[in-house]
């Protein structure tokens, strides 16, 4: 197998993931679950997203989804499956994502031979990923893969979303960061999601983010602007580094000509999506 360049894996990751992720902040998703009786933001975002793992408990949301507030999970769930069945929810969830990808590829795209191309090949590469110690990827791996093909891509998307999501939690806990450290030390990295997102969507306040940041400088990660020290973007290099190294499987499997052209046509669809308003043009970067 011939070996893979410098960090291709994780480049390819980058190009998959934003719409696997764009769902969750489409209109389509809303209305989808608006129609299944959940009309609470986050109560959606949570059912959707934790569904695979069936009607579990707002601890096992927290342990899996790790840098949300447990106190805003426990607002809505369990109590969200007394509305709608993780089942359901599944079902609303993936009309949302083709509703979506529709609206942000258009149907030429939808049913075009490249994005079929690339499903294939997104799932070629959801072949080497690894159940043990990775729950959502677990979880999501025991769904049926969809027939239509830009489902079929989200569906592999997800997958090898869950499977590099599962490993940098590992990651996270030997670096010492909690979840609000966490967020704190990405977003001032200027790659994450800006911080008032940040703090809005996973239901911290504004002094635990504060108290977090604190946390950061007295362990000399942070400096008293809020950027990243010397130390903090060597922190933030190395836990990446370390994912990429967990989440070699799947890259390996697909070898490097498949995981050149997935990351090839994966720009141009990525490219489409943004282009057509995928995400709020504040949601990444620094505030």
């Amino acid at each position: 197998m011939t070996s893979l360049p410098a960090r291709a894996g994780r480049r390819c990751h980058n190009l998959l993931n934003p719409l696997h992720s764009a769902v969750y902040f489409s209109p389509d998703y809303t209305k989808e679950f608006a129609g299944i009786g959940i009309e609470d933001h986050n109560a959606a975002y949570f059912a959707g997203r934790a569904s695979a793992m069936g009607p579990v408990g707002a601890g096992t949301v927290a342990a899996t989804f790790y840098n949300f507030n447990h106190a805003l999970i426990a607002r809505h769930v369990p109590q969200v499956w007394r509305t709608a069945s993780p089942e359901a929810a599944l079902g609303a969830r993936l009309r949302a994502v083709d509703t979506t990808l529709r609206r942000l590829l258009g149907d030429e795209a939808v049913a075009s031979p490249e994005l079929a191309e690339a499903a294939s090949l997104a799932l070629r590469a959801a072949e080497g990923c690894t159940l043990h110690a990775r729950p959502l990827y677990a979880a999501h791996a025991d769904l049926p893969v969809p027939e239509e093909s830009h489902l079929a891509y989200w569906h592999a998307a997800t997958l090898l979303r869950e499977h590099r999501g599962d490993g940098h939690l590992a990651v996270l806990l030997d670096a010492e960061l909690d979840p609000v450290e966490a967020l704190v030390s990405h977003t001032a990295s200027g790659r994450g999601m800006a911080p008032k997102w940040a703090i809005t969507t996973r239901g911290w306040s504004r002094a635990e983010w504060e108290a977090a940041a604190g946390r950061l400088r007295d362990r000399g990660l942070l400096d008293p602007q809020g950027e990243l020290t010397e130390a903090g973007l060597g922190l933030r290099k190395d836990i990446e580094a370390e994912t990429d190294r967990l989440d070699r499987a799947p890259y390996e499997h697909l070898g490097a000509a498949g995981v050149e052209r997935l990351t090839e046509l994966a720009t141009a669809f990525v490219t489409t999506a943004l282009g057509a308003g995928a995400f709020p043009a504040d949601a990444f970067g620094k505030d």
